[in-house]
């Protein structure tokens, strides 16, 4: 995310980050101790870039109220010169928008997928079995849910390489100030637009078993989506299908490979992998905040808001909260109730969450199936990416068979 935080308007300014999106390597790994002191000391911190929102309660009632908390352009922009549909779309346009879409990603849709997940985790596990060390986001995190992706979209897996730079380009842009990233997010906009442009007019002469396809025969309302529209859903589907499972999976991993009484329990009892995805998702929270715009002045936690303000609901700090989460320190498989906010709320919810969910137990499920006793290469220390906590260096040791 790029809101950046200044000095907190309430509690102890001196414990907190300058920006707890830009964090350090170790802080990046295990930043709910900044969480926690955000719920105690600055539920409401207000910043030189606008209010970051941290607890539970009011990060629910800010995803809820569409209304009041806008996730229009206004909140932020990233390289795109229309909304991304539905994320960016408000009611209520964006009730017909997610009435094409949520069947696409419906349970009953992605458990199709479940068989050739499985059989691309073990291709995927098959290539560094037998050498006993696999660097893991490169080897499993990334190709596993871009191909996937790929494959849905009808899009050929050699590009996968100019997709990643894609995403990189958006979501982590090089440069020094906010002028340089934004420079590069409009070009590399720009090279997203005329790609997806390209492809469709190959799916307009001949149309393929595909999502590309079945968007151009789509219709919303009686009215067929716009090539517009069609493009602003697929660059939003580009950044969060190469992304954010991506990095849950990674965080996950890592904090199994660092936690082995956690990970032997997963060996043990497979039927516990549902509930340890739920409650990763919870603890990781690879994606730790979203952003909003406020529509009109409020008071939040005894703090005056102003319409126009720029909104950050820290979902990484919600998901710690233990007024909703008992013991929320405790990392429990089995935890009851885990309504956790990794994938949002309200009605931006996540549309992919179930295709998120199915790629996440596959993977773990084969994983411990196949590499039972993993664990970080000694001397060796993951590395982790600021703003999306993804691990882009996990590098893992076990005994070859």
């Amino acid at each position: 995310m790029d809101t950046a935080a200044g000095a907190a308007a309430t509690g102890n300014a001196d414990e907190l980050p300058d920006n707890p999106f830009v964090l350090d390597n170790e802080t990046a790994g295990e930043p709910q101790p900044i969480f926690k002191t955000l719920l105690s000391d600055a539920p409401v911190m207000r910043t030189d870039f606008g209010v970051v929102i941290a607890r539970h309660e009011d990060a629910q009632f800010a995803l809820r109220n569409s209304e009041l908390f806008s996730s229009d352009m206004d909140a932020i922009s990233i390289g795109n010169v229309r909304p991304l549909i539905p994320l960016q779309i408000n009611p209520p346009d964006h009730v017909k928008y997610r009435r094409l879409l949520d069947p696409l990603f419906a349970p009953k849709q992605v458990a199709l997928l479940e068989q050739d997940v499985r059989e691309l985790t073990n291709q995927l596990i098959d290539e560094f079995v037998d050498r006993g060390e696999c660097e893991f986001n490169s080897s499993v995190a990334i190709p596993l849910p871009c191909t996937v992706f790929l494959r849905l979209l009808g899009l050929p897996l050699e590009d996968l390489d100019l997709f990643l730079e894609f995403k990189d380009n958006i979501i982590r842009a090089p440069g020094e100030t906010d002028v340089e990233m934004a420079r590069v997010r409009a070009a590399t906009g720009e090279r997203i637009y005329d790609y997806f442009n390209h492809v469709l007019d190959e799916r307009e002469v001949e149309r393929r078993d595909d999502l590309l396809s079945q968007f151009l025969d789509a219709q919303v309302d009686d009215h067929k989506l716009t090539r517009e529209d069609i493009l602003d859903i697929c660059y939003l589907f580009l950044l969060a299908g190469l992304d954010t499972v991506t990095a849950s999976l990674g965080c996950m991993v890592s904090y199994l490979a660092q936690h082995p009484e956690q990970r032997r329990r997963l060996v043990d009892d497979p039927t516990l992998v549902p509930g340890a995805v739920e409650e990763l998702l919870r603890w990781e929270t690879p994606v730790p905040g979203v952003p909003r715009v406020l529509t009109r002045d409020m008071e939040i936690a005894g703090e005056q808001l102003k319409a126009g303000d720029h909104i950050t609901v820290l979902l990484g700090s919600a998901n710690i909260d233990e007024t909703e989460f008992p013991e929320p320190d405790n990392v429990d498989f089995e935890r009851p109730a885990n309504r956790h906010m990794a994938f949002g709320g309200g009605i931006h919810r996540c549309l992919g969450s179930h295709l998120a969910r199915l790629e996440l137990r596959v993977a773990l499920e084969e994983l411990h199936r196949r590499i039972p006793d993993y664990a970080l290469k000694p001397g060796e220390t993951p590395r982790y990416t600021q703003g999306i906590r993804a691990v882009e260096y996990l590098p893992l040791v076990f005994p070859a068979p």
